[in-house]
């Protein structure tokens, strides 16, 4: 999807921007359009404040002098903006290719809805297409993954489990200091019951499935903006 289709979604989900809300900053390619096209409201006195979901995301939203805060500060949000990777039945998400799922999950469950922006290629009829990220804790990172490989197992999935890396090959970190391992799953056909078990391996810290979070979706196709809601 060019540039300008992601700008248009960013453009859309800013209508339901109203003055004095609590917002949620989403972190990737299509949420940055969210920001700028935010950052240009509050140039223009849109009164809000913002919680960003990572440190991307906050010196962006610093640079345009966007007002933030933090979930201490302020716990419960309006509104979060966000990306996704794949879109499935019912709103289900998968995120995380950006390395921010926790943040971004964090975020979302603070918030009293949340409105994905993407392009019509995220939409998918089942899960899994995409690698869903795992974050991991670094501390028993090999028994963690075999855990991990053991679910796959017992999901069928299609593909194998790989730690995510930097351009140099060294580990990529999350902003909170965790890996991330990517597993190819090919099709995820109960979400929620993967959800459970990856939660119950004590090395996971979160993962990317966002099921039942997503209330909303504007998706940019060549026809235009269609909205999927939940």
């Amino acid at each position: 999807m060019s540039e300008d289709q992601k700008r248009i979604a960013a453009a859309r989900a800013l209508e339901e921007v109203r003055p004095g809300m609590r917002l949620g900053l989403g972190t990737g390619s299509t949420a940055r359009h969210f920001v700028d096209l935010l950052g240009q409201k509050v140039a223009q006195g849109l009164d809000v404040i913002c919680v960003p979901t990572s440190e991307v995301t906050a010196a962006q939203a610093r640079s345009l002098s966007i007002p933030l805060t933090d979930l201490d500060a302020t716990p419960s949000l309006d509104l979060t903006v966000d990306g996704a990777d794949e879109i499935g039945p019912e709103l289900a998400l998968i995120k995380g290719g950006g390395g921010a799922l926790l943040r971004e999950k964090i975020v979302a469950a603070a918030s009293a809805q949340m409105i994905v922006i993407a392009d019509g290629s995220k939409i998918v009829p089942v899960l899994g297409r995409y690698p869903l990220p795992i974050e991991v804790n670094p501390f028993g990172l090999r028994a963690t993954r075999v855990l991990i490989e053991g679910v796959m197992q017992a999901q069928g999935a299609e593909g194998g489990l790989k730690q995510r890396a930097k351009p140099d090959g060294s580990p990529f970190l999350t902003d909170g200091g965790h890996y991330i391992l990517d597993a190819l799953f090919g099709r995820i056909s109960s979400p929620e019951a993967l959800s459970r078990a990856l939660l119950d391996i004590p090395g996971v810290v979160q993962h990317g499935l966002f099921l039942r979070m997503a209330k909303r979706a504007y998706v940019a196709t060549a026809e235009g903006i269609e909205v999927i809601d939940a």
